[in-house]
């Protein structure tokens, strides 16, 4: 169900070399940085095989900052957890939308939970 999950880092290039190592033997691997010009001038870079699903977040202080992402299997289903998640008193954090920066299929909403952990629905099929 978890579609791809991140943390906060204080350091982004050390934090970097570190996983740049230790992620080498599992076959992993930074694929993408997300432009900056989205990100609010901080480093966010993913981590995977075939494609990002551990991210690095550049921040101030480590943590909470703590993103978990769900795989959706359809739009709608992501629209859904939205409402729902702000009716069970979650905080908007960017509604359903595309994100064509990460991809051209990529819909996805966010919302904070209670504790301030960065919740996203994420669908990745077309349409």
């Amino acid at each position: 169900m978890i579609d791809h999950t991140g943390i906060s880092v204080v350091d982004f290039e050390a934090a970097k070399t570190f996983y740049d190592k230790a992620m080498a033997p599992l076959g992993a691997s930074l694929l993408y940085m997300v432009p900056i010009e989205y990100t609010g001038g901080e480093k966010v870079g993913g981590y995977g095989r075939d494609r990002p699903v551990f991210w690095l977040h550049e921040a101030k202080v480590p943590g909470p900052g703590r993103h978990y992402a769900f795989g959706a299997t359809s739009r709608a289903d992501v629209d859904a957890f939205h409402k729902a998640a702000l009716a069970a008193g979650g905080k908007d954090n960017g509604g359903p939308g595309l994100r064509p920066h990460y991809h051209e299929h990529y819909y996805a909403a966010f919302v904070f939970d209670p504790d301030g952990n960065n919740i996203e629905a994420v669908c990745h099929r077309p349409g």
